[in-house]
């Protein structure tokens, strides 16, 4: 772990019952902390073991770690209370990000807060290894006075090569187009008029890349398909005189390659600031580098400024702040991106939504629920209205798997989420359409939510259908029949003959067991009662009321 900006802060860790708890194992900036520091119960051990981390994790509902902290699937698999794991920077290389999916857990991270500090850090290595500057230190201090051993190589007229084009990589590349080289870059992401803009020429291969490049620099994630990027075959390709520049991820550079490259000659130089274990474990290819003549060797201080550090503390801990306090996060790694605005738009939908599959699977299911009662069926989520327009409606899907599995028995245990809504609704058999009208002739609110679903084949589909108006929400269909009402608190749905007398002798059972209404909405052709009460609604009641003449279904509905 880089070395930390900031000295020691105490905060009260006297417990508080029912106040959320976050660990924060590593060094966080005050001005971070003092964002959560009101609202939560904050811990901060001194050198967690991993064992420790295990056993501690089961009571927190946060968790923000920098490069040290390894978040394991056993840890996050403990970790029934965790929302989040908040990594102080921009690799999360030492989080199980696919174990936190699949619990449900968002995992956020600060790629902003850094890039000036590892794209100047790039730089200094690049001149460092350029001009043999710590050789020169090194040997000024010993005594020595070398200077026809330490001619070094100018940087101006020279060709850069970047890998990866992203907010790093352009950084570095105006920074090496400052100092008068040539800059080509590979990138099949990389947006042809921002790299003109810059000066940066694009290729394709990166066999187009390495003969040209006098310096080599990649900024890309460690990931399967860049982890030993480049090794024996691509540096064989390079000029002998070429020099190698590590600012991004141990890894994805063959170590052991790279070594033997500089022992034959075949490369002339290299800047380390990050390796495949740190500390490099002895013995390995990692410390050979570190000690070589030929490589200049920083210990992971690629963000290690005071204004990084400071950056990236504040974004990890606003981030926590907001999904603590049920908002999104800005930077997450296994969730969308949704803009502030957008999800101000959504929230009153998803707190509908989520009633509406509720709704759906205690209403239309059988009394003994479990996931037989909605898996295998298939919904659609047609969005009528201004709602069409949003594009990005993972929290109304999330919302919809939520409702629909909320009174299922065998669900795990697991919050439904936008990180895992997916997974949960794939292990449930839930098929889910999402569809975007935005004209409809007959739309007579601003926004309109209807669920269908057709089911196996032979069952007759289901529809419910509900919209937003100020802050409340509202059902407004249910099959067939128009109706308008809450979805909220205890209710009863009862179809019925439409005949006179109905409405009083349902009122007449209930009066009897002591239950009150609410409120009372009455579909358009009196077939359908749905009754808000207050009261305890059991078996007894239940069948009283089926029994009821005129009455032909009953179902009872706790939102």
């Amino acid at each position: 772990m880089a070395p930390s900006a900031f000295p020691e802060t105490s905060f009260d860790h006297t417990e508080t019952p029912n106040r959320p708890k976050i660990l924060i194992p590593e060094k966080v900036s005050p001005d971070g902390l003092a964002l959560l520091s009101p609202y939560f119960e904050i811990h901060q051990p001194k050198n967690l073991s991993a064992e420790d981390l295990l056993a501690q994790i089961p009571t927190y509902q946060a968790l923000i770690i920098r490069s040290e902290t390894k978040v394991t699937a056993s840890v996050l698999a403990a970790a029934t209370k965790l929302k989040v794991v908040a990594r102080a920077g921009v690799g999360v290389d030492n989080v199980d990000v696919d174990a936190a999916t699949k619990n449900g857990i968002i995992v956020v991270n600060s790629p902003s807060g850094n890039i000036v500090a590892a794209a100047e850090h790039t730089i200094a290595l690049l001149m460092a290894v350029a001009r043999n500057v710590p050789a020169g230190d090194r040997s000024l201090r010993n005594g020595g006075w070398e200077r026809s051993k330490l001619i070094g190589t100018e940087v101006g007229g020279k060709t850069l090569g970047i890998i990866g084009l992203g907010k790093v990589g352009l950084k570095v590349a105006r920074m090496g187009v400052g100092l008068g080289m040539k800059v080509v870059a590979l990138d099949p992401y990389a947006s042809p008029e921002i790299a003109a803009a810059a000066n940066v020429s694009l290729v394709g291969k990166l066999e187009d890349l390495l003969p040209k490049a006098d310096f080599l620099t990649i900024h890309t994630p460690l990931i399967a398909s860049t982890l030993d990027l480049i090794s024996t075959k691509e540096l064989a390709t390079m000029k002998k005189t070429a020099k190698i520049l590590n600012v991004a991820r141990g890894g994805v550079y063959n170590e052991q390659a790279l070594l033997d490259a500089l022992e034959a000659g075949t490369i002339a130089g290299a800047g380390l600031d990050v390796f495949t274990s740190e500390p490099p474990t002895p013995g390995s290819a990692a410390e050979a580098l570190c000690r070589h003549p030929k490589v200049v060797a920083t210990p992971h201080l690629g963000a290690s400024t005071v204004e990084a550090q400071e950056n990236v503390s504040l974004d990890v801990c606003a981030q926590v702040l907001s999904i603590l306090n049920g908002g999104l996060p800005t930077s997450a790694v296994n969730a969308p991106l949704i803009l502030p605005e957008e999800y101000r738009k959504l929230q009153p939908f998803v707190r509908l939504i989520e009633k509406m599959g509720s709704l759906y699977t205690q209403h239309y299911s059988s009394k003994a629920v479990t996931s037989r009662s909605v898996g295998g069926k298939r919904f659609e989520l047609i969005y009528e209205g201004e709602l069409a327009s949003i594009s990005n409606t993972r929290p109304l899907f999330a919302a919809l798997v939520k409702g629909l599995t909320s009174a299922i028995s065998d669900s795990g245990g697991r919050d439904v989420n936008i990180v895992n809504a997916s997974l949960i609704a794939k292990e449930k058999g839930l098929i889910i359409n999402e569809t975007h009208t935005r004209e409809s002739a007959n739309l007579v609110y601003a926004s309109l939510v209807t669920l269908r679903t057709t089911g196996r084949p032979g069952e007759q589909g289901q529809v419910i259908s509900g919209y937003v108006s100020g802050r409340g929400i509202y059902i407004s269909r249910l099959d067939r029949f128009n109706t308008s009402f809450v979805p909220e608190g205890t209710l009863l749905v009862l179809h019925n003959y439409d005949e006179p007398g109905k409405i009083g002798g349902v009122g007449g059972i209930l009066g009897r067991h002591g239950i009150n209404i609410k409120f009372m909405s009455v579909a358009e052709n009196e077939a359908l009662m749905i009754l808000g009460v207050q009261g305890a609604v059991g078996k007894e009641v239940e069948l009283e009321l089926r029994e009821e003449k005129g009455i032909l279904d009953v179902s009872v509905v706790r939102l």
